[in-house]
């Protein structure tokens, strides 16, 4: 790396730090969380208070850790600096937006929301902490932009508890896809770009959701389970693995949604409609989708979008939901995410709003490099070893 790629790289975050350094209102935290940042981007085995505070020379990690645990500043409000400061680098009118949750592995009892719950990240009933993103797509770069701590309700039920772990007595239990409410609603608010909304199936199959979302009109691809049933075009309730079972064999098209580790993810493709026609000429489908080596394997969406939309617009969305998975494994190795060793709740915020923003960094850097026809960008890691030589 020449020392003007160094200069071009640290110019970019000086420029992100000022977006947000309004955010505090002492000196002190705002040059801190400069370091806490860089700090994040670096090519550190673990990124912690300890850690954090050595790469930026400091002797004791007391700054750091008053940073995320007391010191005065809102991180919803940094939130919003980062969600729209992803807009504006990677903003497309034909993006999605993509919500999923992700586990965080914890020890004992006392850090705000943690218990024995299932985990997608470990595949398995653990001990841990549920963050609930929602992440931005677009064909310029990827990036989550908003989060919510899941707290079930065995936490909110006890509010003693709910206090010793810093969560404030206000703040109700709501289930997962409540907190997708909210976070789309402050997308949808704050005017992000975007065209689609597409989530698993722990998602999809909420009918309050779909229905919330067809009620404010925003297009979406959902994927639910086999079993789960919508109202057809003969107005009845029909599960949607029968409703596809229907379909002639013709339906069925071989078509990539994008591509994966290994190239095009190719599978064959069908829909069937569903619901008469609104009158705003908008269109409702169950979408399926089968594997090419096992025709039993078959997964199901449920969509909503304009009555003219084509089965490869579709297609394309379901394959988009992978990018959040890209995004959690990028955040997790390249900035952190999940580092940290606090245990309130308000810590837990400011961390992960932090790593979010340093990969967001990343994300634009690289969409930058890309529109400049650069190579790849490298980490901060990289930068600071070469110029140290």
């Amino acid at each position: 790396m020449t020392a003007v790629d160094l200069e071009a790289w640290s110019a970019g975050l000086e420029e992100l730090h000022q977006r947000i350094a309004r955010r505090f209102a002492r000196a002190e935290p705002r040059e801190r969380v400069l370091a806490y940042v860089r700090g994040l981007l670096a090519g550190l085995e673990r990124k912690n208070g300890w850690t954090l505070a050595e790469f930026a020379g400091q002797i004791s990690p007391d700054g750091m850790q008053r940073l995320v645990r007391n010191t005065i500043w809102d991180a919803d409000t940094v939130r919003d600096d980062l969600r729209q400061y992803v807009a504006e680098h990677l903003g497309a009118p034909e993006a999605v937006l993509i919500a999923d949750d992700t586990g965080f592995l914890k020890k004992g009892v006392r850090s705000a929301g943690v218990q024995r719950q299932y985990s997608g990240t470990a595949g398995r009933t653990e001990n841990c902490q549920i963050g609930v993103f929602l992440a931005y797509a677009s064909a310029r770069g990827r990036a989550l932009i908003d989060r919510e701590l899941y707290l079930p309700a065995s936490w909110t039920d006890d509010r003693a508890r709910c206090r010793q772990a810093g969560i404030p007595d206000h703040v109700p239990f709501a289930t997962k896809h409540q907190l997708v409410v909210a976070m789309l609603t402050r997308a949808i608010e704050s005017g992000v770009p975007f065209r689609w909304f597409t989530a698993d199936e722990a998602y999809g199959q909420a009918k309050s959701l779909r229905f919330w979302l067809e009620q404010r009109d925003v297009f979406h691809v959902l994927a639910t389970r086999r079993n789960d049933t919508v109202v057809s075009m003969a107005l009845r309730e029909e599960r949607v693995d029968e409703l596809i079972a229907a379909l002639p064999p013709q339906a069925w098209r071989r078509r990539s949604c994008g591509q994966g580790a290994h190239g095009p993810r190719v599978y064959a493709w069908a829909r069937a409609p569903i619901r008469p026609l609104r009158a705003a000429g908008r269109g409702h489908w169950v979408l399926a989708r089968r594997s090419l080596t096992d025709p039993d394997e078959v997964a199901y969406y449920v969509c909503y979008a304009p009555a003219r939309t084509t089965l490869e617009e579709l297609l394309k969305v379901a394959g988009a939901r992978w990018a959040i998975e890209e995004c959690f494994q990028a955040a997790k190795g390249e900035a952190g995410l999940d580092h940290y060793q606090v245990r309130t709740y308000t810590g837990w915020y400011r961390h992960i709003t932090l790593s979010m923003l340093a990969h967001a960094y990343l994300a634009v850097t690289a969409a930058r490099a890309k529109g400049a026809g650069q190579p790849p960008v490298p980490t901060l890691h990289q930068t600071i070893m070469i110029s140290s030589r």
